[in-house]
C-alpha cells in the first residue's frame, strides 16, 4: 500500500525539493501545502499517512498546527522540521506528540533514515487498523468471507439494509450463503436481541406450512387438540427468515401478503388477528420476474417482498477470494473433527481457482470436508478430495480477459497471477511468510511487500 506523505512549509523551493527526494527514495506520494491552514484543510479532505512539517512558519506556526493535527487525528505520524539552534522547540514538539524532529540544514541520507523509521510506523497502524477492521467484519458477518471488491459491496449493502426495518429480498444461486447474510442483517440491526426464526419453506408440505407459520386454534381441524403459537408470533420483536420463498404456493403467498401489508396474522380457526411485530427477510434462487410473466408468482405479493434486494454473487464473480475461503472452511472443519489443521497443496488450490463451482461456497466446502476426512498428512492433495488431476475441461473455467483493452487485461491477469501465486504459496506453508519466501526465492520483506499491495493476510492461511 503507497504511503502518503502531505509537507508543510511556508518556502516553496523547500516543498519541492523535499517532494522530489521522498517520493523515489521512500516510494510515497506526497502532497504539499504552504502553511497550516492549508494542511488542515487537506487532512479534512484526504487520507494521509505521515505529516513532515516546518516549526517556523507564519500565520499558524507548526507547533500550534501540531496541537490540531493531533487532536483531530491522534495516531497520525507527524515530523517536525526546525532549524540549528532550536533544539529546545523541537523538544516542545516531542512533548506535543511529534514522532520525531529533523533539523535544517539536511544531510540527505540521515533525512532518509529517520523518515523510513516514521513511514515504517504508519505502515504498522495501517496494518493494525486493517487487522481490526477485518476482525470486526468476521464477528459482524460470522462465517461470510471475503476480502473482494465484489464482498465488500456485499457487506455495505447488509449493513445498510440492517439499519433499516424493510423487507429484504436475498437473491442468487444455491449455495451463496443467503442464510448466512440473513442472520448478518439480523445481527447487525436493531433487533438483534431479539429473536431469529428461520424456515426452509420447500421442505414443509403446503398443509403444514400454513398452520407452522400462522399457529392455530384448538379445534382447528382434527387433531387440533390445543392451542399453537405460529412462528411469525415466536419472531415477534425479532426477525423471521424465509428461506427459498420462490417456491411456495399462491394460497401460502396470498396470506403471506396479508402479513407483509398489515401487519397482521390470522391462526387458522380463529376469527380475530394478531398483530406482529417482526422483519421479514426472504431469500430464493428462482427467477421471480420469469414465474410471474408464466402466471407461477403474484405480481403484488413479489413488489412487497423485494423493496430491499441483495444479489449474492457467485463464487465464480470472486474467485480470488477462493484462497480465503478455503482456509477458513479448513480451520472450521477441522476444530468441528477435532482435527490438527491442515493446508492445500498448491495443486490442489490451482483445480480450486479454475473449476466452475456450480454449487458455489457449498460445493467448496463438501470438497474441503472430504479433503479433511480422507488426508492422511498435514497437506490436502486433490486425491484427498476426490478431484481428479485431469479435470474435465468442461468443469474447469478459462480465465480470459479477451473483452478488455490490452493494458488493463494485462493489469487483471497479473493481479490474478498475485493473489493466486502467493495464496497458494501460504496455504501450502500455513501462514508462514518466512518459508514461502524462501520457496519462492524472494526476500521476506519483499513477500511481504506483495502481500500488502494485494490485501493478503497470512492470518487467513495459519
Amino acid at each position: 500500500m503507497e504511503i502518503k506523505i502531505l509537507i508543510v512549509d511556508d518556502e516553496p523551493d523547500m516543498r519541492q525539493l523535499l517532494k522530489r527526494s521522498l517520493e523515489p527514495d521512500l516510494r510515497c506520494r506526497v502532497e504539499t501545502a504552504s502553511s497550516g491552514e492549508m494542511a488542515l484543510r487537506i487532512l479534512e479532505e484526504n487520507n494521509v499517512d505521515m505529516v513532515l512539517a516546518d516549526i517556523k512558519m507564519p500565520g499558524m506556526d507548526g507547533l500550534e498546527l501540531l496541537e490540531l493535527i493531533k487532536r483531530e487525528h491522534p495516531d497520525l505520524t507527524v515530523v517536525m522540521m526546525t532549524a540549528f539552534g532550536q533544539i529546545e522547540t523541537a523538544v516542545e514538539a516531542m512533548k506535543k506528540g511529534a514522532y520525531d524532529f529533523i533539523t535544517k540544514p539536511f544531510d540527505h541520507d540521515a533525512l532518509i533514515l529517520r523518515l523510513q523509521k516514521a513511514v515504517e510506523r504508519s505502515r504498522l497502524l495501517n496494518e493494525n487498523r486493517m487487522l481490526q477492521k477485518e476482525r470486526q467484519n468476521t464477528q459482524d458477518f460470522q462465517d461470510l468471507v471475503g476480502k473482494s471488491a465484489v464482498m465488500q459491496r456485499v457487506y455495505e449493502t447488509v449493513r445498510m439494509v440492517a439499519k433499516t426495518d424493510l423487507t429484504v429480498l436475498i437473491t442468487g444461486e444455491s449455495g451463496t450463503g443467503k442464510d448466512l447474510v440473513s442472520r448478518a442483517i439480523h445481527a447487525l440491526s436493531n433487533r438483534s436481541n431479539g429473536p431469529f426464526v428461520a424456515v426452509n419453506c420447500p421442505t414443509v408440505p403446503e398443509n403444514i406450512l400454513e398452520s407452522e407459520l400462522f399457529g392455530y386454534k384448538k379445534g382447528a381441524f382434527t387433531h387440533a387438540t390445543q392451542n399453537k403459537i405460529g412462528l411469525f408470533q415466536e419472531a415477534h420483536k425479532g426477525s423471521i427468515f424465509l428461506d427459498e420463498i420462490g417456491d411456495i404456493s399462491p394460497t401460502i403467498q396470498t396470506k403471506l401478503l396479508r402479513v407483509l401489508q398489515e401487519k397482521e396474522i390470522k391462526p387458522l380457526g380463529d376469527t380475530k388477528t394478531i398483530f406482529v411485530d417482526v422483519r421479514i427477510i426472504a431469500s430464493t434462487n428462482r427467477d421471480l420476474e420469469e414465474k410471474i410473466k408464466m402466471s407461477e408468482y403474484r405480481e403484488d405479493f413479489f413488489y412487497r417482498l423485494n423493496v430491499l434486494p441483495l444479489k449474492m454473487p457467485s463464487l465464480r464473480d470472486h474467485r480470488e477470494d477462493i484462497p480465503v475461503i478455503a482456509n477458513h472452511l479448513i480451520k472450521k472443519h477441522c476444530a468441528k473433527l477435532n482435527k490438527p489443521v491442515k493446508s492445500i497443496s498448491p495443486e490442489l488450490m490451482k483445480i480450486f481457482m479454475r473449476r466452475t463451482w456450480e454449487g458455489n461456497v457449498r460445493e467448496l466446502e463438501n470438497v474441503i470436508l472430504r479433503g479433511i476426512l480422507f488426508c492422511s498428512t498435514d497437506v490436502i492433495m486433490p486425491d484427498d478430495a476426490g478431484i481428479d488431476v485431469d479435470t474435465p475441461k468442461e468443469c474447469l473455467v478459462e480465465l480470459s480477459s479477451q473483452d478488455l483493452p490490452y493494458k488493463d487485461a494485462k493489469e487483471q491477469t497479473l493481479n490474478l497471477f498475485n493473489k493466486n501465486y502467493i495464496s497458494s504459496l501460504l496455504s501450502a506453508n500455513k501462514g508462514n511468510v518466512t518459508q514461502a519466501a524462501k520457496l519462492c526465492g524472494l526476500e521476506r520483506q519483499a513477500l511481504q511487500q506483495i502481500m500488502r499491495r494485494y490485501g493478503i493476510s497470512a492470518e487467513d492461511f495459519r
